[in-house]
């Protein structure tokens, strides 16, 4: 049985944790609130572009532009999305786990893939497992910027270009709500169903020519999926680690109350046990 100090020092501990823990909770609702704002705030530009990307795409019939048209595969990217760290509850590795069962169904060989990995954890899941990270991007922040993913979004949409990849998917947690967020698989290249995702249509008067509009605006568009689904990911992040947090607050509250109780318990015991001892002694002085 733990002595009365024993005890006492892992209340003390626990405390001490769960304070750290809350901490982390608020700061944490805090980053969720911020970076759900970011991410809801891209949804109309996102919008907005892929509907003048569909619209001079259906309106400009004939134009075969490689980043629309489907080709026989030899090589598929897997861009994966995860945090910089862990103390997340599972969202990291539902994600990862996802990822890893596709990679080992679909393929035979080493040859036949290679991973894009934006977040530490992801893109050290992969290099564990010796899986090819043929490009990565650590440090990003709780809040991010474009210009923080742009060369990596970019190299991303040049190695479809230049034949690297014939096809390139999109894994990361998309936000529903700060309890819900779930894993998405979204094909990023090419934009073969860039036309049916839009319902919207409108005639645009472009110039030069649809040729050159689209070159400049479909690779701006493949990389906007990726920043988008990024700040997808982060507002899903900080909610995944709130929630964490405040189970591992609760579940230390908790063990406080016990440790509390067993020590009133053992302080009792102790007491009764010396007065025992003391009543005994003084009846073997009569």
């Amino acid at each position: 049985m733990a002595s009365l100090r024993d005890i006492k020092a892992r209340i003390n501990s626990t405390k001490k944790s769960s304070q750290i823990t809350k901490a982390m909770q608020m700061v944490s609702a805090a980053k969720m609130s911020r970076a759900e704002l970011n991410a809801r705030s891209f949804v109309p530009y996102m919008e907005k572009i892929q509907e003048v990307t569909s619209s001079i795409a259906i309106g400009s019939k004939g134009i075969g532009h490689p980043m629309l048209t489907a080709r026989p595969v030899k090589k598929t990217g897997y861009v994966v999305i995860t945090a910089e760290r862990g103390l997340a509850g599972a969202f990291n590795s539902n994600v990862l786990r996802q990822v890893y069962r596709t990679i080992t169904e679909r393929h035979q060989s080493k040859d036949e893939y290679a991973v894009i990995a934006i977040g530490r954890i992801g893109r050290d899941f992969f290099v564990k497992r010796d899986i090819n990270v043929i490009l990565d991007s650590v440090g990003v922040a709780d809040l991010p910027d474009f210009v923080e993913i742009k060369d990596i979004t970019s190299k991303t949409v040049d190695m479809f270009a230049d034949g690297t990849f014939d096809e390139i998917y999109l894994y990361y947690n998309h936000y529903v709500s700060a309890i819900q967020y779930d894993v998405t698989e979204k094909k990023l290249l090419p934009l073969t169903d860039i036309s049916a995702a839009s319902t919207k249509l409108t005639a645009y008067e472009f110039e030069p020519s649809a040729e050159e509009i689209l070159e400049v605006l479909l690779p701006q568009y493949a990389e906007s999926l990726i920043y988008g689904a990024l700040l997808d990911s982060k507002a899903s992040e900080h909610a995944a680690r709130m929630t964490a947090m405040k189970n591992a607050t609760d579940n230390a509250n908790e063990l406080i109350s016990s440790l509390s109780l067993s020590y009133n318990r053992a302080r009792q015991a102790a007491i009764t046990q010396e007065l025992t001892e003391i009543v005994a002694g003084a009846a073997a002085l009569e």
